[in-house]
């Protein structure tokens, strides 16, 4: 699967979040910024029509892009 962008609009700063673990094992988005930051979580939908929530794998990263870690199905 390509990078997914997560905000229909291509001006906002963005991440590109790297997810771990759980269903969607190995996707990669386009996450906006919150405040400068990655945000905390994610919640990204799954071919079953159910949300899987990914959180910060670290509180500290840096560079373009971002590890989540999956949690649980929203």
């Amino acid at each position: 699967m390509p990078d997914a962008p997560a905000s229909g609009q291509d001006d906002d700063p963005t991440i590109t979040a790297e997810l771990q673990e759980g269903p969607l094992d190995g996707l990669r988005l386009q996450a906006r910024l919150v405040e400068g930051r990655p945000p905390k979580t994610l919640d990204v939908p799954d071919d079953d029509a159910s949300t899987c929530r990914y959180g910060l794998a670290e509180w500290v990263q840096s560079g373009p892009s971002a590890v989540y870690a999956f949690l649980y199905r929203v």
